[in-house]
């Protein structure tokens, strides 16, 4: 199975640390992520509590939740999930690098995966493009609210 990935990059005035807090606050997503994510919330809480190492998340709207295991939690320059569950891929691993951008942060958001269905990569790799990368412009700018 071919391995695809996809890249995006925000900038904010808001410093690392309040980017990094609302990343990593699975209850703060429905507040800046946008219509798809209508409900966040913890499975399994990580170390250190809420979402550190170990942590799931279950992020989404009804009937779709997507289920995200937090894999690295290193304030406030990294954040880094794998998919448990809620999307047509396999091996899904994101990582989120926050980088001081003279007064704000310069965010950059990148996965690798495998998709499930043969075929499916590039239009996958596309539509998370779109999705991640607003995301990254919602919680850039409501960083700064």
């Amino acid at each position: 199975m071919a391995v695809h990935s996809y890249e995006v990059t925000a900038r904010s005035s808001a410093p690392p640390e309040r980017i990094f807090a609302l990343l990593t606050d699975a209850t703060s997503w429905p507040r800046w992520a946008g219509p798809v994510i209508a409900q966040g919330s913890w499975v399994r809480e990580g170390d250190p509590p809420p979402g550190g190492v170990g942590a799931i998340r279950k992020l989404g709207r009804r009937p779709l939740f997507g289920r995200e295991e937090i894999v690295a939690y290193e304030p406030p320059t990294h954040h880094a999930y794998t998919m448990l569950s809620g999307q047509p891929v396999r091996n899904y691993r994101a990582d989120v690098r926050l980088t001081p951008d003279g007064a704000g942060t310069l965010i950059v958001w990148g996965a690798r995966f495998e998709p499930l269905i043969p075929g499916t990569g590039r239009l996958l790799s596309a539509f998370y493009r779109r999705l991640i990368g607003g995301f990254a412009r919602r919680v850039a700018a409501y960083a700064v609210s």
